[in-house]
């Protein structure tokens, strides 16, 4: 197949685009970054150097493929003018436009567990709005909204954390459990949905381990030489006064803190509790070796 993979070439799409040209895909990467071509090349896909906020440029790079990767790539939670929902709004409904013009028949979108929600899932409304605006796309192209859990890499975010305090501080986790995902696990599970045929539109959720933040602390701190590594649960409040401490959008701060609250109340996991994926093959204690460098 021709296959069109966005996100060029980051956690999910270099081992997505790795494992699809193994698999004998013709694979095009879709790059904001020019000097990513090389890379791209040498893994024996295409390049196309263009931006995702451009309909123009997803129409013509998505016409003659046969199916698309496509997925909301992340932003600068720190520029105080940046509207995150406005930009999930505008890509989905960039994709959905590329998608009819160019006739394109399968979808493969990256969407996250809580994307079910309609409210109280924080900075994730905008996964849910995607999913929304693709699934108003013709009943003749197939769509599988791929629902990962919470990134393993999420952690790194608490490494100058526990450099200087010794613990991991947040408003979830503790004695509640965190599904885990590797990116490696999402690649994989997105190139078995380009092998399967079907009509419609579906979900997948994709987990590689179920751990509570203190089982997450205890397996981080052994891999990073920190055996005392603690989770501490902070309230709302706190973790949302601690983001906007360090510079974060208050606006994003706050729905981040939502989506965290959801996470430990169960909320975002309620529809992934009733669908619960076979597990993935990499574990905690594997990202935690790869990763130790990143928490001494």
């Amino acid at each position: 197949m021709k296959i069109i993979v966005t996100g060029s070439l980051g956690n999910i799409s270099k081992p997505l685009t790795t494992e699809l040209v193994q698999k004998g895909h013709q694979v095009t990467v879709i790059s904001s970054k020019a000097e990513k071509q090389k890379e791209i090349e040498a893994l024996g896909a295409t390049a196309a150097i263009g931006s995702l906020e451009d309909a123009g440029f997803l129409t013509a790079t998505f016409t003659g493929a046969d199916a698309v990767y496509v997925m909301v790539p992340p932003n600068n939670y720190f520029d105080p003018n940046f509207d995150l929902m406005a930009f999930y709004q505008k890509l989905g409904n960039n994709y959905a436009q590329a998608i009819k013009q160019s006739g394109v028949k399968r979808v493969v979108n990256l969407s996250t567990f809580g994307a079910h929600l309609d409210k109280g899932n924080g900075i994730l409304l905008g996964a849910h709005q995607v999913e929304q605006i693709l699934n108003e796309l013709p009943s003749d192209v197939a769509i599988t909204h791929m629902r990962p859990t919470s990134f393993y890499y999420n952690l790194l975010g608490y490494a100058p954390m526990i450099k200087a305090q010794g613990v991991i501080a947040a408003n979830y986790g503790a004695d509640h459990i965190i599904p885990w995902v590797s990116p490696v696990d999402i690649a994989a599970a997105i190139a078995e949905e380009f092998d399967t045929s079907f009509t419609g539109i579906k979900v997948r959720y994709v987990a590689s381990q179920e751990l509570t933040g203190d089982e997450t602390a205890r397996i981080l701190g052994e891999a990073i030489g920190k055996p005392d590594l603690k989770w501490v649960l902070i309230s709302d409040e706190e973790a949302e006064k601690g983001l906007v401490g360090v510079g974060m959008n208050p606006k994003i701060a706050a729905e981040l803190t939502e989506m965290y609250a959801a996470l430990y109340s169960g909320l975002l996991a309620e529809d992934y509790n009733r669908h619960k994926p076979v597990m993935g093959k990499v574990k905690l204690k594997d990202f935690a070796k790869e990763t130790a460098a990143a928490f001494k």
